[in-house]
């Protein structure tokens, strides 16, 4: 199993920015679909941002435009920048690597992703 560690969470104001990071254990470029997924308290674990094998990404409606799922296969990294954030952002962030499918794409959906991080919390203001 790969072990993910999260970071760059924190406190902004509306319109504000955050880069997270997750740092994988092992090289992941070739074998694991990487997401970014997120809870807020009282709600359901939804799919943010997701990245192939291949560099391809999609996106949860929600964050379109404003995020940007990438990953850093030399230094088995990945990130997800976050802009123009809102208070409805606010929540724990996780890392997550999952099952490819077919000729390597991925399926937003948690239960298709088996190794998680800790989390790292995302707090937007008004």
């Amino acid at each position: 199993q790969v072990q993910l560690v999260e970071s760059g969470g924190g406190s902004v104001q509306a319109g504000g920015s955050l880069r997270l990071s997750c740092a994988a254990s092992d090289d992941t470029s070739s074998n694991y679909c990487m997401g970014w997924f997120r809870q807020a308290p009282a709600k359901e674990r939804e799919g943010v941002a997701v990245i192939d094998t291949n560099g391809g990404t999609g996106y949860a409606n929600a964050v379109k435009g404003r995020f940007t799922i990438s990953k850093d296969d030399a230094k088995n990294t990945l990130y997800l920048q976050m802009n123009s954030l809102k208070p409805e952002d606010t929540a724990m962030y996780y890392c997550a690597a999952g099952r490819l499918f077919g000729d390597g794409y991925c399926i937003l959906l948690s239960q298709y992703f088996e190794n998680w991080g800790q989390g790292t919390q995302v707090t937007v203001s008004s």
